[in-house]
């Protein structure tokens, strides 16, 4: 049997959706459209860049939001039992500037995310570190002879879950388990680690 890697999105499956915090923090309701709602995810931060702008809401400021933020209950668990039988690698359409406090909270797994462009704590644009960075990746794990076991929550994670030898939905939104029902989607940690195991 081939060694496994897991692959996992993290917001909305390790942490809160970051957008979502600052929308309720900034009292700007816009910003809390994320993936689950528009699948087309350069689209989705040229808006979000735009609006920003236009509200004077700087780097800082949404990094003193970020660091209010503790991963979901159990997510720490979940990765600890994880990565005592396989590593484990974050897959994320978040940014660097972003995901660190995060990231050090969840014990500092291997995280594979974009980059803003910063100007003055003003973000002015972001720089993807390649299209489907995702699917890439997995593919790229496979390459190097490891059986993926892949979860997410949004659109953007679909074709994750697709390259994958097993993905699964956690904590997936009804609109998105209606549609990828090849994906058995789960809503608590305990249920998705047994069934991750089971594959390894």
């Amino acid at each position: 049997m081939k060694q496994s890697i897991v692959t996992l999105d993290m917001e909305g499956v390790l942490t809160p959706e970051i957008w979502i915090a600052v929308a309720e923090r900034t009292g700007l309701p816009e910003l809390r459209r994320t993936t689950r709602d528009e699948p087309d995810y350069d689209k989705l931060m040229r808006w979000r860049l735009g609006l920003l702008d236009r509200h004077g809401i700087t780097l800082s400021k949404i990094q003193e939001v970020i660091g209010t933020l503790a991963p979901l209950p159990g997510a720490v668990e979940f990765l600890d039992t994880l990565r005592a039988r396989a590593q484990v690698v974050i897959l994320s359409d978040t940014f660097e500037q972003f995901a660190q406090p995060l990231i050090r909270q969840l014990k500092w797994p291997a995280l594979l995310c974009h980059r803003l462009v910063v100007e003055n704590d003003r973000i002015t644009g972001y720089t993807l570190r390649m299209p489907d960075q995702k699917r890439a990746a997995v593919r790229a794990f496979q390459s190097l002879n490891y059986q993926v076991l892949a979860a997410g929550d949004s659109f953007n994670d679909t074709t994750m879950l697709a390259q994958a030898e097993h993905g699964f939905l956690l904590h997936a939104p009804e609109a998105i388990v209606k549609q990828f029902p090849q994906f058995p989607s789960f809503h608590d940690y305990a249920p998705l680690t047994s069934a991750m195991l089971a594959k390894m």
